[in-house]
């Protein structure tokens, strides 16, 4: 087992990627914190997780509240101890999100408030407990649009995971010294709730994507986790600061 006796914080664990990490993380020994907006998706991940003969334990979150990180990071500590991993995986893509000419302000906002404020909640009041260890993996989730501009644009997103990249290279720099790691999964485009509810309504856009792809598909979501199960295990030790994309080929195909 790669993650065993590790605790590990998956935010966004009620469904999509972050309910595979989830399972995926149990499974590789890791007890997990199950943080996620809605009470009753948190509870069923959990519920898998012990079906599958893992630990977990849920908490509902809203990212974006001080006060609810706090306590996921106190329920952490209590019921476990220590938290070794931190992966921060929520986040939001309104579909009111175009270019900057047509996104409503209150849109930008929210996208800002759940995908980077989210993220540095999570990293204040996590961090001082892995110092205090002496160790941790921090897991951002960012994703390729950070790396490229999009004629399909959606520019509250594209910044707010450009944004996340910067913050994993600062984090990087500050805490490595002191045993925890940061780095980011820059991920192309994931057959996730998210991304497919999106698609599915557009096949021309859908359409778009898959052409640019040199794989011909999208990813699967244990693909991006495979990923994060590496960053969150001592195999990594000496990976940190990294922005790693894994898109199947679509930001180095230029026609």
């Amino acid at each position: 087992m790669r993650l065993k006796d590790k605790v590990s914080i998956i935010t966004g664990a009620g469904g999509g990627m972050g309910r595979v990490a989830a399972l995926r993380f149990a499974a590789e020994g890791s007890r997990v914190v199950v943080a996620d907006n809605q009470s009753a998706a948190a509870e069923e991940t959990v519920r898998q997780v012990k079906a599958a003969g893992g630990e977990a334990w849920p908490i509902a979150v809203d990212i974006s509240v001080e006060a609810d990180v706090q306590a996921m990071v106190q329920v952490a500590i209590k019921k476990y101890g220590r938290i070794d991993v931190l992966y921060n995986n929520a986040g939001i893509m309104p579909e009111a999100d175009h270019s900057v000419l047509d996104t409503p302000v209150e849109v930008w906002d929210q996208v800002m408030a759940v995908n980077v404020r989210g993220t540095f909640l999570a990293c204040k009041y996590v961090i001082p407990q892995m110092l205090e260890t002496g160790s941790g993996s921090i897991i951002n989730i960012s994703s390729f649009v950070s790396l490229l501009g999009c004629s399909v644009p959606q520019d509250a997103y594209t910044a707010s995971k450009g944004a996340i990249v910067a913050l994993t290279r600062s984090l990087a720099v500050q805490f490595a010294p002191r045993g925890v790691r940061t780095n980011a999964i820059l991920p192309g485009p994931v057959e996730t709730p998210l991304l497919m509810d999106w698609l599915v309504k557009d096949a021309k856009a859908k359409q778009i994507r898959l052409a640019r792809n040199p794989s011909g598909r999208f990813g699967k979501p244990d693909e991006v986790v495979a990923l994060a199960v590496y960053l969150a295990s001592d195999e990594s030790a000496w990976t940190n600061g990294a922005s790693l994309v894994i898109d199947g080929g679509i930001s180095v195909n230029y026609f």
